[in-house]
């Protein structure tokens, strides 16, 4: 492989890994794509004693080369509380469907109770019509 090329190819495997982590940035990181742990980072104001700074989800190993997190605390727990509040919603539409099914299945049993007591009746009468015929 000629130099070149090499270079090429180390620029494309870079650009695609920012996109992977760019890509990957959404609610609370668990874990920095490098493998470094993640860390709560308060950037200090100066200007006031009782306004702590913005707050950040931060990797441990931050370098500004894109490939780690440096993500603001807001943002973060906004997207998670969206995601939860989705799951949430499904789980209750689940348990709606779920009681649904309930009142279906006491509705089923019904029927069979009332179908097995015709077949119980025709069960009587065709034996009593066996009876009149073969006798």
């Amino acid at each position: 492989m000629d130099p070149a090329e090499e270079i090429r190819n180390s620029k494309r495997q870079k650009f695609n890994m920012l996109s992977y982590v760019c890509d990957s940035e959404y609610g609370i990181p668990r874990r920095c794509p490098c493998g470094g742990r993640i860390i709560d980072e308060v950037r200090r104001r100066d200007d006031y004693d009782t306004l702590p700074g913005k707050r950040f989800f931060t990797c441990k190993n931050y370098e500004v080369d894109g490939l780690h997190y440096r993500q603001p605390w807001v943002l973060g727990v906004q997207e998670e509380i969206e995601r939860l509040t989705k799951r949430v919603e499904e789980a209750e539409e689940v348990m709606l469907g779920a009681s649904n099914l309930g009142r279906q299945i006491d509705r089923l049993e019904e029927q069979v109770k009332l179908l097995t007591e015709q077949v119980d009746f025709l069960t009587v009468q065709v034996a009593t019509l066996e009876k009149v015929c073969f006798d």
